[in-house]
């Protein structure tokens, strides 16, 4: 039986990449709305600034434990 492809190396990496696609998206999801809410009720600037970076702070929050959970568990 022949191998095809070998994963060699720390698999932790991996786990890493795919772990950003969620907050990757995440960021521009938030930033992407909250533009469009800005534009369309410019009076609430501060409201919906104020939300969206307390939403950034939660996504990347998610992306450290992403970084951090291979270390951890030993991956």
């Amino acid at each position: 039986m022949n191998i095809i492809a070998e994963v060699s190396g720390n698999i932790g990496s991996i786990g890493y990449g795919l772990a950003t696609l969620g907050p990757g998206i995440g960021v521009g999801l938030i930033f992407g709305n909250g533009l469009q809410a800005i534009a369309r009720q410019p009076e609430t600037y501060g409201l919906i600034r104020q939300n969206m970076l307390l939403g950034f702070v939660l996504v990347e929050a998610l992306a450290l434990i992403g970084l951090v959970a291979p270390f951890i568990y030993g991956l």
